[in-house]
């Protein structure tokens, strides 16, 4: 995949990046579904596969979950004009995706910290859960589509909805259920 990038490309990269970052309730996971709408649908500078396998790779990897938005920039960059470029992907996206949200988090923590005690502040992150937890399910709901192809295909929606439920009423490390849908996608049944 070839695509060519004009310098108000990457600025435009990396803007979307930084309003993302504000958005980012819960992780940078939570704006993959917009991540997707931007590189994959609106630009197409990122096939399906290379967003799937952003996430995917980087999920699987040891250290924080953001390195799928490190991933993402490498293969713009690839797409772009090779290595030297990608490492230029990595650098829009994972300064856009980082500086906006580590200095709001650092001056919001400074203060929630100093006003713990106020009731609205006790309130507001009680409120924030839900949200993040609806954040993550359309997340999976993305990533989720690019493997289940028909209204019939009703494997992945249970596969999906079973380790919810694990989750949600073990104890069960989730590891083991990593390596249980490893297992499931090896031996061709999810």
């Amino acid at each position: 995949m070839d695509i060519t990038l004009q310098w108000s490309d990457w600025l435009a990269l990396f803007g979307h990046f930084m309003i993302l970052s504000l958005l980012s309730v819960g992780g940078a996971i939570t704006t993959a579904p917009d991540m997707h709408r931007y590189l994959v649908d609106d630009h197409h500078w990122l096939s399906a596969s290379q967003f799937n396998a952003s996430v995917a790779i980087a999920q699987a990897a040891p250290g924080p979950n953001v390195l799928f938005v490190a991933l993402m920039g490498w293969h713009v960059g690839l797409n772009a004009g090779g290595p030297m470029v990608g490492l230029v992907g990595v650098l829009v996206t994972m300064l856009g995706i980082m500086l906006p949200s580590t200095t709001l988090t650092y001056l919001a923590a400074s203060w929630g910290h100093r006003n713990r005690n106020l009731r609205w502040v006790r309130a507001f992150k009680q409120g924030m859960a839900p949200i993040v937890i609806a954040l993550l399910i359309a997340t999976g709901w993305i990533l989720a589509g690019a493997s289940v192809h028909s209204l019939s295909d009703w494997r992945v929606p249970l596969l999906a909805a079973v380790t919810a439920a694990i989750v949600w009423r073990t104890r069960l490390h989730l590891l083991w259920l990593l390596g249980a849908g490893a297992l499931l996608g090896w031996f061709g049944l999810v």
